[in-house]
C-alpha cells in the first residue's frame, strides 16, 4: 500500500529553466524553436506520431506471477483496468498514453497526476500539461511537483501523486528535450520550410530587375512597381508572359528552387530529424531509400531499436509509480508486441513450424499467437513416425 507523503517539505531551486520551457528559444536561423513551433514540421509531426501512435496502440497488460515461475493476464485487478482500458473518465487508455508520449518525444517529460483509493489501489491517471510543471528537488532528495492551474495559483504534488516519464536526463529528476538540444537542426529546417514558403509566394520564375536606359521619376517608379506586382508576383502568376515597352529590360537576379538545390537540402532535413528521434525514414513516408525486401526489416528495426527504449521506459514508471513493493513481488506489467515483429505468413509459417518440430513451441500457443480460436487436444496429434 503506497500513502503521499506529507506536504510539509520545503522546495529547492527549479531543476531547469521555466521560461525557456515556456516560450522556446532562436536558433541563429531566427527561428522560433519550441515544441509546438517544431511540430509545424511534417517530420517532425510524422516522428512524433510514428512512436506514440505505435506505442499507445500496443497492449499493455498487468500480469500476475504464477507459482512455476510464469505469468497469467489478471484483468480483475484495478491497474489493468486503469493501463488497459480507461485511465481516467475523459480518456481511452490509447489517447492517455499517445498524449503522454507525445510529450516525452516534445519536451522531454510527461506527468499524470495519480489518483488512489481507500486501499492503496490506483484509481485514475489524470494528465497534467508539462507547461505547468515545475520539477522541484525537495530537502529529502526526491523530487517535488509544482503544478500551476489557469489562474498562475501553484499547487504541490509529492513523488507519489505523479507518474512521471521522461526522456533521457542529466540531473536524474527531468528529462531533457529532444526540441531543445537539436535547437539548430530543427530551426535551419524551419528557415528551409520558411524559405520556400517566401518563394513561393513571391513568384518562383519571375525575380528579377528591371532595367530602363533613361532615368524615371519617384512617380514612375511607384507605378512600375505596383503594375508589376499586381500582375506577375505571387504563385498564382507564375509563368506568365511579361510584356515589356518604352526600353524597359528584365534581367533575372534569383536562382529557382532546382538552381539552389533547394529540394535536396529539404530531403536532408527529413533524414536529419528523422535522426533525432531515431525512426527509420521509411516509417514516415521517405522511401527513397525503401524497396520491398528491406521494408519489413526496417519495420522490426524500428521496433527494436526505436520502440524498445520507450517501452521499457512505461513498464519501469508503471512498476515504480503505481506499484508498491508487495504488488510488484506479484505482479509485472509488460507491452505485448508480438504482432509487430511476426513478420509476412511465410515467415512466420517457418517459424512456427521449427519450433514445434524442435519441441519448445506447441500448436496451441502457434495458434494462440495467432489470435485464432482454440483446437481441443491439438497439442495432443502427432505426426506418424517414419514409415
Amino acid at each position: 500500500m503506497k500513502w503521499p507523503w506529507s506536504k510539509t517539505e520545503t522546495r529547492s531551486i527549479p531543476s531547469d529553466p521555466y521560461w525557456d520551457r515556456l516560450i522556446g528559444a532562436p536558433a541563429i536561423t531566427g527561428q522560433l524553436v519550441n515544441s509546438d513551433t517544431a511540430e509545424s514540421l511534417a517530420t517532425v509531426y510524422a516522428c512524433v506520431q510514428a512512436i506514440s501512435e505505435t506505442v499507445a496502440s500496443l497492449p499493455l497488460i498487468t500480469y500476475r506471477r504464477t507459482e512455476n515461475g510464469g505469468r497469467e493476464r489478471a484483468p480483475d485487478t484495478p491497474l489493468y483496468r486503469v493501463l488497459h482500458s480507461a485511465p481516467n473518465e475523459q480518456q481511452t487508455a490509447l489517447e492517455f498514453r499517445e498524449q503522454m508520449q507525445a510529450a516525452v518525444l516534445l519536451r522531454g517529460n510527461a506527468y499524470a497526476e495519480i489518483a488512489w483509493d481507500g486501499a492503496g489501489n490506483v484509481q485514475s491517471l489524470t494528465p497534467i500539461q508539462s507547461q505547468r510543471v515545475t520539477v522541484v528537488r525537495l530537502a529529502n532528495g526526491r523530487p517535488g511537483y509544482d503544478v500551476a492551474d489557469d489562474y498562475g495559483r501553484m499547487r504541490r504534488l509529492l513523488a507519489d501523486e505523479v507518474l512521471h516519464l521522461k526522456d533521457r536526463s542529466e540531473n536524474g529528476i527531468t528529462g531533457r528535450s529532444r526540441i531543445a538540444i537539436t535547437r539548430e537542426s530543427i530551426g535551419l529546417a524551419m528557415a528551409q520550410h520558411e524559405h520556400g514558403a517566401r518563394t513561393f509566394s513571391a513568384g518562383t520564375r519571375l525575380s528579377g530587375v528591371l532595367q530602363t536606359a533613361g532615368p524615371l521619376t519617384n512617380e514612375q517608379v511607384t507605378r512600375l512597381r505596383d503594375s508589376w506586382q499586381s500582375q506577375f508576383a505571387g504563385h498564382a502568376n507564375a509563368g506568365k508572359t511579361a510584356i515589356l515597352e518604352n526600353g524597359l529590360t528584365y534581367e533575372k537576379m534569383s536562382m529557382t528552387l532546382e538552381d539552389a538545390e533547394w529540394i535536396a537540402a529539404m530531403q536532408f532535413s527529413v533524414e536529419q530529424i528523422a535522426r533525432i528521434f531515431r525512426v527509420p525514414p521509411t516509417m514516415i513516408g521517405d522511401l527513397r531509400h525503401g524497396n520491398y525486401s528491406n521494408t519489413s526489416e526496417l519495420a522490426r528495426h524500428f521496433v527494436v531499436h526505436t520502440l524498445r527504449r520507450h517501452l521499457l521506459m512505461w513498464e519501469q514508471a508503471v512498476e515504480r509509480s503505481l506499484m508498491g513493493p508487495i504488488a510488484r513481488a506479484r505482479f509485472l506489467v509488460e507491452h505485448n508486441v508480438e504482432g509487430l515483429l511476426r513478420g509476412d505468413s511465410n515467415n512466420r509459417a517457418s517459424f512456427y513450424q521449427s519450433g514445434i518440430t524442435a519441441g519448445w513451441l506447441l500448436p496451441s500457443e502457434a495458434r494462440r499467437l495467432e489470435n485464432l480460436p482454440a483446437i481441443e487436444g491439438i497439442d495432443d496429434a502427432r505426426a506418424p513416425a517414419d514409415a
